[in-house]
């Protein structure tokens, strides 16, 4: 596994530890947003390493054929909970023919890291404490989502971009992030 810069990490768990709950809420969600492939998943685990946080996967709530209009049972099923100190519960979302990948639960955590595309989307801002978004070229996330995925799957990851983008010009998360960091360059050592 690639290791984040020191740091960088060092920055982020301190900005987290910094922010205040919004609303009243005791758990502090740390949002970590980028379009796919651009090394979210990494940089979280590492993340939620530092803080003892659990991680709540946009993936467990996208598909390949609902990648970005899933939000509203995030908000239902994890951040509403959470923000008032009950137990998330969701059911996980299947990326494949057959996987039925089940349920899962979230107990409320001084930090819960939020990852994945659009986590830090204007319909969470309300519950997120502290965001980074990850800027990182097309070309790069799509090498490293055909490395993952394979290349049966390019056009997928070429439409699901094209889909980013637009939710990217919509929305401008980057100009709201807390902290960007380039996937890149800045972010790895």
């Amino acid at each position: 596994m690639r290791r984040c810069d020191p740091e960088l990490l060092r920055a982020i768990v301190e900005g987290a530890r910094r922010a205040e709950p919004p609303g009243g809420m005791s758990t502090r969600i740390v949002a970590i947003d980028g379009q796919g492939g651009a090394g979210k998943s990494t940089l979280a685990e590492q993340v939620a390493r530092e803080l003892d946080a659990p991680v709540l996967h946009t993936d467990d709530f996208a598909s390949w054929e609902e990648p970005l209009d899933w939000w509203p049972r995030l908000i239902d099923e994890a951040l509403r909970p959470l923000a008032r100190g009950e137990r998330a519960r969701f059911r996980r979302s299947s990326w494949g023919p057959g996987h039925d990948p089940g349920w899962a639960e979230l107990e409320p955590a001084p930090f819960v890291v939020l990852e994945g595309v659009t986590a830090s989307r204007e319909a969470f801002r309300p519950w997120l404490a502290y965001t980074v978004w990850v800027e990182t070229p097309f070309e790069l996330r799509l090498a490293r989502g055909v490395e993952r995925d394979g290349e049966a799957m390019r056009g997928q990851w070429e439409e699901w971009a094209r889909q980013e983008d637009a939710y990217v010009a919509a929305e401008r998360p980057h100009e709201r992030a807390d902290l960007v960091v380039r996937g890149d360059r800045d972010l790895w050592r």
